[in-house]
């Protein structure tokens, strides 16, 4: 059981080192303002609380972390080297612990901070409906976030293009079965199943756009297009922070589709089955002739 302490500065002013721990990958300086406060005579990193994914089984979702332990006293015009270990406030097991490094400035609040790195490593865990759309290639889907959590930009792009060029068909195929269920007519059915064999991703595309789920678009477009642009990105004629923000699309629009598709074969199935046992349940066997029994 993790031990609390009353750490946590009050009513943080603002500033960016809260979203510097919560959302920027290891290896970046970033300059911050407010990223430091004195403390007595001394100037130290605030220990506002945090809010990250908590993994354990009480929790499993987002919640807030408070500091535990250490606090990184800077010296002006100097790098200084430091830890920070945060723990889950509402199962009190879960750590977070960062290695910083930090410079202050000549204003004493602002300064520079780099994360060396961060332990459980940076980034959410990957929803196992992602995992499931793309199993055959899972550890490529899987070595591109880790590039993307680095920073690699060039990387992450690389393995999600491939990730999704090669399970473009295993993917047309998920959605084919959600327009089956919604009630697409047996020749839509049979557009689905041709364009999942299609090589060129264009085609497949043109091929069943008029039969796509409306419930699977993603903000009012069809996913497979937005993929589709995506890739067709040119990897070389990008700088690598560009290859990361659109690494980034890729990934965010996939696992919005994959959570679509998983919602939708899901409702589908829970309604049917509730209507197949209404049409089975005997008179007699109903819960309110059981009690008149």
């Amino acid at each position: 059981m993790v031990e609390f302490t009353a750490k946590t500065d009050a009513s943080p002013p603002k500033n960016f080192i809260i979203e510097f721990l919560e959302s920027t990958p290891p290896n970046r300086l970033e300059d911050i303002t407010n990223l430091f406060l004195q403390d007595g005579v001394n100037w130290r990193v605030p220990l506002h609380d945090i809010q990250l994914h908590c993994s354990s089984k009480k929790c499993d979702g987002l919640r807030v972390f408070q500091c535990i332990d250490n606090a990184i006293y800077p010296k002006q015009g100097a790098w200084k080297n430091g830890f920070l270990t945060y723990a889950c406030r509402n199962c009190q097991q879960t750590l977070k612990i960062y290695a910083l490094r930090v410079f202050q400035d000549s204003s004493y609040f602002n300064g520079k901070v780099m994360k060396y790195g961060e332990f459980p490593p940076f980034g959410l865990p990957v929803p196992s409906r992602v995992i499931s759309l793309i199993s055959p290639d899972r550890e490529l889907f899987l070595a591109g976030r880790r590039a993307e959590n680095q920073g690699l930009g060039i990387g992450a792009f690389a393995y999600y293009r491939r990730v999704v060029e090669n399970q473009k068909g295993r993917i047309i195929t998920e959605i084919g079965k959600v327009a089956e269920r919604l009630g697409a007519s047996a020749e839509e059915v049979t557009r689905f199943q041709n364009a999942a064999k299609e090589t060129q991703f264009s085609t497949a595309i043109e091929q069943v756009k008029s039969a796509f789920p409306t419930s699977l678009l993603v903000d009012g477009h069809n996913p497979l297009t937005l993929l589709h642009s995506a890739l067709s990105e040119r990897l070389h004629a990008q700088t690598d922070a560009e290859c990361l923000e659109i690494a980034q699309e890729i990934r965010l629009v996939l696992t919005e589709l994959a959570d679509r598709i998983s919602q939708a074969l899901k409702d589908q199935t829970e309604l049917k089955q509730a209507v197949s046992k209404l049409l089975n349940r005997k008179k007699g066997d109903s819960p309110l002739d059981a009690e008149k029994k």
